[in-house]
């Protein structure tokens, strides 16, 4: 079973705010910028991969959102503050890249706020969002988390990570499902490495022609 490409629409209501950008409501929340889209990476920082991504990116003068796991940040602290210094955002994955479903409370904070204390030290980066692994939400934390973070998850996910997803496929999908602040999900690791290489410059020309801009988070 191929994963799907948007966030399901009955989860999307008990995740306000969190699945894209909000929409109008009544209390007084921004309408979506109808020209910007959020690229998002998961995963890095990885060599050979995120050095590639920001390269491409520097070409289009984008700009995307990078939720990083505090062990890779810890092995290429020098990639990290690329990212930063790039102008990009630099969020939190937790350390150990951790399944919220099966992992102690105290571990579980514990390991995010690791992530968030060596981010800061290595780059100056004050990190304001946070993407839980594996898209599990941690229930039993959450009150705690959002004392610190906004959650963001997604409402395009690209299936860059799926094997069984064509290279075509990825594209298409996010092609068809983003919409004015669409929130993008892909990885920067080593099992998208090729394929980002064959997708990502062929999306990035469909947004600028399509007349949209990507910005952080």
């Amino acid at each position: 079973m191929k994963l799907p490409h948007r966030m399901p629409r009955l989860l999307q209501p008990l995740l306000p705010g969190i699945c894209r950008r909000p929409s109008p409501s009544s209390a007084g929340e921004m309408a979506p910028d109808p020209h910007t889209l959020y690229l998002t990476f998961d995963d890095g920082p990885v060599p050979g991969v995120t050095d590639y991504i920001l390269e491409l990116l520097a070409k289009s003068a984008a700009q995307a959102t990078f939720f990083a796991v505090g062990d890779n940040v810890r092995k290429c602290p020098e990639l990290a503050r690329e990212v930063v210094a790039a102008g990009h955002g630099l969020e939190n994955h937790t350390f150990h890249h951790l399944k919220a479903w099966s992992t102690p409370k105290g571990r579980y904070l514990s390991d995010l706020e690791q992530t968030r204390a060596l981010i800061y030290a290595e780059t100056g980066y004050a990190c304001r969002f946070f993407r839980p692994p594996y898209g599990q939400i941690p229930l039993r934390s959450l009150p705690a988390i959002q004392q610190n973070y906004e959650l963001v998850f997604w409402d395009v996910l690209s299936g860059d990570i799926d094997p069984r997803q064509t290279d075509a496929e990825v594209l298409h999908a996010c092609v068809r499902y983003m919409r004015p602040g669409s929130v993008l999900l892909f990885h920067d690791q080593e099992k998208t490495k090729t394929r980002l290489r064959r997708v990502l410059p062929d999306l990035l020309r469909h947004i600028t022609d399509a007349g949209y801009t990507l910005k952080c988070l």
